[in-house]
């Protein structure tokens, strides 16, 4: 099997929405995201260094859909850089009376909104890796309560935006199956699994936690159609252009073929463009 290079990592993610205006301000507003480009149906944004994570394309006829009620995306998950950030954004979540979930898993702590369209979003920092453990060649990851009184603890601002540095660590889909799942994502892209559960499905290039989480959670849901909110298309970035060619050889080896200039999909309509660092 063709190994996914180490430095591989997600790079911008582009949504299909309902109402521009709405996400844009709730994608600013509350997670904080700086507002790149805007025009009269799209918009980028990203870190304040001027780093695009998100494209939103205001899409005519789409609609929100349900939880659980479609395959494709579960979670867009925006990466902070450190534990102090996470608690500047707990903090302005309180501030603001937002709705949220949240959990520890271990490798990370995170919490959870969602977006006026009804999809996921996560907010995280990771824990340093020299607190990861591997048991049996898995990592041990979990869902366990948050503590919320350490995070308070730890020395933060107050939360303007999301900081310099914050990066889109990994996405999550919901599938058909995990088999499928692992024939595109591990044999195909090259993703070493990390760990799995009953259901559950965790990839990664480099020894991180996952860059792509897989989850039959929404089996015998229809993937989503083209008059439902979802993931376009998100971009597996590269060093180069050789590991490009590399990595595409190695998806038509295993029979995927490209839709587009280095665009996959896979068997539920998710879109991933192989890319090189924007320069």
């Amino acid at each position: 099997m063709t190994s996914l290079n180490p430095a591989a990592r997600v790079g911008r993610v582009r949504l299909a929405i309902s109402d521009l205006n709405r996400s844009t301000s709730f994608y600013s507003d509350v997670i904080g995201l700086s507002i790149l480009n805007r025009e009269r149906q799209s918009a980028s944004l990203g870190a304040p260094d001027g780093t695009v994570l998100l494209t939103l394309d205001q899409t005519p006829g789409v609609q929100p859909i349900g939880t659980r009620s479609r395959l494709g995306l579960y979670h867009t998950a925006f990466l902070l850089p450190n534990r102090a950030a996470l608690s500047s954004f707990i903090d302005h979540l309180n501030s603001r009376s937002v709705r949220y979930g949240a959990s520890d898993h271990l490798v990370s702590e995170a919490l959870y909104l969602v977006d006026p369209d009804g999809l996921t979003v996560e907010v995280y920092a990771d824990r340093d890796r020299s607190e990861w453990r591997t048991v049996e060649g898995q990592l041990q990851m979990a869902t366990e309560p948050i503590d919320f009184a350490a995070l308070a603890a730890v020395q933060h601002d107050l939360w303007t935006q999301a900081p310099t540095g914050t990066r889109v660590g990994h996405v999550h889909f919901y599938v058909g199956d995990l088999r499928s799942a692992a024939n595109f994502y591990h044999d195909g892209l090259g993703m070493d699994i990390m760990t799995q559960f009953p259901g559950a499905l965790f990839v990664a290039a480099g020894g991180y936690h996952h860059h792509v989480g897989l989850n039959t959670w929404a089996a015998g849901s229809p993937p989503a159609s083209q008059n439902d909110a979802r993931i376009l298309l998100w971009e597996l970035v590269l060093p180069n252009e050789q590991e490009i060619a590399r990595l595409a050889a190695n998806m038509q080896k295993h029979t995927w073929r490209a839709s587009a200039q280095h665009v996959f999909t896979d068997p539920w309509g998710i879109n991933v463009a192989l890319v090189t660092p924007m320069r």
